[in-house]
């Protein structure tokens, strides 16, 4: 059985796509077919179902998945045990929230590339339906989210954690100190948020839905740096993530409101596609950001 078949497989079965499996590998796409083709052959068997141009896995398709990447897996692993070569070469694309992008950048990147500096790292930013959409075309090696808990079939959340989030504002507002506040109490002020429909800022709008509310911000930007250098100049507020805006709250231009009546419930997960081929540099990267992003 060839190697270079089983990849080919591979690559059809995450993109479902002759054609975009031909362009991932460098093929022609009739290169990709026949390669297809005589695995089918070797095996006795159906893998795909080729119907109207949709291409999907047949019942013995589903089943060769998991022994392909075992068997690619395996083959690298003897490779990497072959070379003389130590350091870690390859190519990630992860998909982040602005917020989260910023922060792996300004606080992780320089280490991440002492250590690992054959491994170029790719950022693309973008709502969580846009990144899943991403995770599922094999577009994207790895997503982080900051919404609503996700579970699904498809999914393997490597790490995760409940983010604690609070209204915040200047530190010299009038409601610095005050205690007990409802969200009824400051939701007239002026608020600058995130862009509708960006993770948390679509589970809050959600919860104030329910609860018959809603804010109209006088500005939505997804840049959180943005948000919390504005808040720290004028009489605004805001909701964000504690990991945002933990370091101006404890340098003293901001401040968290006691608002008791909201209590969103967001998550922070780190996630990868079950089909997802595990390679050395995949996992030195998951593992490297389980360390630095999430304090479990």
């Amino acid at each position: 059985m060839e190697l270079r078949n089983l990849i080919t497989f591979i690559s059809v079965a995450e993109l479902g796509s002759f054609t975009k499996a031909a362009e991932q590998l460098g093929y022609s796409q009739s290169t990709v077919s026949f390669q297809i083709k005589q695995l089918e052959k070797e095996l006795d068997c159906l893998l795909f179902e080729r119907i109207n141009h949709t291409v999907t896995l047949t019942e013995r398709g589903q089943e060769l998945v998991s022994y392909a990447h075992r068997i690619r897996a395996l083959t690298d692993d003897f490779r990497e045990g072959l070379s003389k070569e130590e350091e870690c070469c390859g190519h990630i694309h992860i998909g982040t929230p602005d917020s989260i992008c910023e922060r792996l950048i300004s606080a992780h990147y320089m280490d991440f590339y002492s250590r690992y500096p054959a491994l170029s790292v790719r950022f693309s930013t973008g709502d969580t339906g846009y990144m899943l959409s991403m995770l599922d075309h094999n577009e994207v090696d790895m997503v982080i989210t900051l919404d609503h808990r996700l579970y699904h079939k498809d999914y393997i959340v490597a790490k995760e954690e409940r983010l604690p989030m609070h209204f915040v504002t200047a530190a010299n507002s009038k409601f610095a100190g005050v205690r007990g506040l409802s969200v009824e109490d400051i939701i007239k002020e002026p608020f600058v948020l995130t862009e509708r429909g960006q993770g948390y800022r679509r589970v809050f709008d959600r919860e104030l839905s329910e609860r018959s509310l809603e804010i109209s911000p006088i500005l939505e930007v997804g840049r959180t740096d943005v948000i919390t250098a504005l808040l720290s100049q004028g009489d605004m507020i805001s909701y964000l993530p504690d990991f945002v805006t933990r370091d101006p709250v404890r340098a003293g231009k901001l401040c968290y409101l006691d608002v008791v009546d909201v209590n969103t419930d967001i998550w922070k997960q780190l996630i990868y596609h079950k089909n997802k081929w595990m390679s050395k540099s995949l996992k030195i990267c998951l593992d490297y950001i389980k360390k630095v992003e999430f304090s479990g």
